[in-house]
């Protein structure tokens, strides 16, 4: 039986920074980019709209951060998973988007080699749940 792919919600307010984590993403053929945002109440809608798998959230958005979304995304869906995609490498941001209910945290400067593995898991974690 052939699994899935894993579908994800790209949030970032800026377009160049979400295209490339798209190609990131789309260069896997089990990984399907289902939709994407611009702001963490943008991301609310999609989510609520497309129930992704994962949703990979900038920290620095307006009109809402990513911290507050994915607050709001754990408690609605439980067993969505977010991944914080920030430019923030300090410990305090990465332990506060786990408090915020992330499960994991990715800088920007290092998503090129960093992002696919914390997908990968991500993926490996819904699929042992």
């Amino acid at each position: 039986m052939e699994r899935r792919p894993l579908r994800v919600l790209v949030v970032d307010d800026n377009e160049s920074v979400r295209r490339s984590i798209c190609q990131i993403l789309d260069s896997q053929t089990d990984i399907e980019v289902i939709c994407q945002a611009v702001d963490g109440a943008d991301a609310l809608n999609q989510a609520r709209q497309h129930h992704p798998d994962l949703v990979l959230l900038d920290i620095t958005m307006p009109t809402m951060n990513g911290l507050d979304a994915a607050r709001i995304l754990k408690r609605e869906f439980p067993a969505m998973h977010v991944v914080i995609v920030s430019q923030h490498d300090s410990r305090g941001f990465q332990w506060a988007a786990l408090a915020a209910g992330a499960s994991g945290y990715v800088v920007k400067s290092n998503a090129a080699q960093d992002l696919l593995p914390e997908v990968r898991r991500i993926q490996n974690l819904r699929m042992s749940a």
